[in-house]
């Protein structure tokens, strides 16, 4: 009995133990909950004094009094990440808000279809695309889309600044045809996609800008301007050329199209221009200028449209620097890329070239204009059925210079006049003589190679301003025997040197550096 007793006691004893240290510990838990947190809003209030001097900048809303905690148990907000959008507080900010480096990722992108874009080559998406830009406008480094395997129906239109936010990326997949009926360009204008007064702005993709330019040319009017150097050429028979074009065929369902025609792609008075990868065809005029632009990068373009359609330069510079363009194809009627008066530093290198009339400097000084290029580099180009290689193209009774221009390691094939100076450039049946000229210096061909169709060289510079410090240097040049004879080497008023033998031999060139008769500086020189 006493036996039983005992262990009923004992039993009765653990018992009441259990149930006291089970209490004893909710006690301490409920006691460890309000340690921890008075604990952390210490450390916080810590760190507060600590940092004193960071919690009176912009954007430093902390809820801190006097190193006391608020009495509201809220948890500290974790520090915000440099991987999101600019944070409204970070959390012990080195610099403002608005040093920190953006985000490596875009923020926003804005896909035309989102607003409304069709995208079946019916419908016109013009107010979609419109509606697109005017968003990625208010947003830097956004991204507005063009997507692949649909075709959008757009007419003329300004994707234009200077409001603009910096760094968009005009994101082209897809393929952008132009309008074909006269009443959508009106009386005319001069460019269909126009990027006006951008920073930043790029152009990439696999995408396709198509300007169905053929309705243009079948109106192409006899009279007007034409890149023609038949003058130069004296066919085999004299019905070799045909003293007319044939009559188009126009289409009944276009109408006649506005004498103004447009280029396909412009950008006009930005910086830190990019266009890579996409295809630009069948521009009406011009497929892709930079008019005072500063900063262009041009690289892995394809510029397509036939050899014989009239004035479609592939690539147009006017009034622009610091131009890099290179690994891109050009195929068109004109110039594959035209350096226009106010161009300085331009490199032009490893660029395929032909159809077309090769790569100009030019023309320049029309109407009686001050012309001013210099420091133009053209290197390792190759040119095949071209009307000519590398050429500078000026007219009578301009002024300015051109200066500093290299053309090196350029292959020529079939191609009717390699190498061209041409002072007396007219673009119409007839020009007037002038005395007044651009002044052309300090110009060098170096390992230009390959074969032609009518004449090797052809420098015919002004009576009143010859050519000077002109510099040739393996030049090998072959005949192809086809429909031309083939002409020696022509020079006139051209001075200047041969470092190597040349073939053929370019004797007409004379040597010297000034000619007596020439000036020594020009009234209206530009540099």
């Amino acid at each position: 009995m006493r036996g039983l007793s005992f262990r009923s006691l004992a039993f009765l004893f653990l018992i009441a133990f259990l149930v006291w240290s089970a209490s004893f510990e909710t006690c301490n838990a409920r006691r460890g909950r309000h340690w921890r947190h008075g604990r952390s809003s210490n450390s916080v209030s810590l760190s507060k004094k600590n940092n004193k001097g960071n919690t009176h900048r912009k954007g430093g809303h902390h809820n801190y009094h006097n190193g006391k905690p608020k009495p509201k148990p809220k948890p500290k907000p974790k520090a915000p990440s440099h991987n999101k959008s600019p944070p409204l507080a970070p959390a012990v900010p080195t610099k403002p808000v608005y040093d920190v480096p953006p985000p490596s990722h875009h923020s926003s992108v804005f896909n035309v279809k989102d607003f409304g874009a069709k995208g079946n080559g019916v419908s016109d998406d013009t107010k979609a695309f419109e509606a697109a830009w005017a968003a990625a406008c208010k947003v830097e480094a956004s991204i507005m889309v063009v997507p692949a395997e649909s075709v959008f129906l757009v007419g003329p239109m300004s994707f234009s600044g200077p409001y603009c936010q910096a760094n968009i990326i005009f994101q082209l997949d897809g393929t952008i045809i132009a309008p074909t009926g006269s009443k959508d360009w009106g009386k005319g204008l001069l460019w269909w996609l126009d990027f006006t007064k951008l920073k930043g702005i790029t152009i990439q993709g696999k995408g396709i800008i198509d300007g169905r330019g053929s309705v243009w040319w079948q109106d192409y009017p006899y009279d007007d301007p034409i890149d023609d150097e038949s003058k130069l050429i004296i066919p085999l028979h004299n019905n070799t050329l045909p003293d007319k074009p044939p009559t188009p065929i126009r289409s009944e369902l276009s109408g006649k199209m506005p004498s103004i025609k447009p280029t396909a792609l412009r950008f006009y008075g930005s910086f830190n221009v990019t266009v890579t990868g996409i295809t630009i065809q069948n521009s009406p005029q011009c497929h892709l200028k930079f008019d005072n632009c500063i900063g262009v990068v041009v690289h892995d373009v394809s510029v397509s449209s036939p050899g014989d359609s009239p004035n479609t330069d592939g690539i147009h510079l006017q009034n622009s620097k610091d131009v890099l363009i290179h690994t891109s194809n050009l195929a068109c009627g004109d110039d594959c890329v035209s350096i226009q008066t106010g161009c300085s530093n331009v490199y032009v290198h490893n660029v395929n070239c032909g159809p077309g009339h090769g790569i100009s400097i030019g023309s320049l000084g029309k109407d009686n204009t001050k012309a001013c290029v210099s420091n133009i580099t053209v290197r390792d180009v190759m040119m095949h059925n071209t009307m000519n290689g590398v050429r500078i193209k000026t007219w009578q009774g301009g002024s300015g210079s051109v200066q500093g221009v290299l053309f090196s390691n350029i292959q020529v094939s079939e191609v009717q006049l390699p190498i061209v100076i041409d002072q007396f450039y007219c673009d119409k049946s007839t020009c007037k003589n002038q005395t007044s000229a651009v002044a052309l210096s300090g110009i060098t061909y170096e390992r230009v190679k390959g074969t032609y169709t009518v004449k090797p060289v052809h420098f015919a510079c002004s009576d009143s301003l010859p050519c000077v410090d002109v510099t040739l240097s393996v030049i090998e040049l072959k005949p192809v025997q086809e429909r031309y004879h083939m002409y020696d080497p022509y020079c006139w008023q051209a001075f200047g040197e041969s470092t190597t033998p040349t073939h053929p031999p370019i004797a007409c060139l004379q040597k010297g550096k000034r000619p007596s008769n020439r000036p020594q500086s020009s009234p209206d020189a530009c540099f």
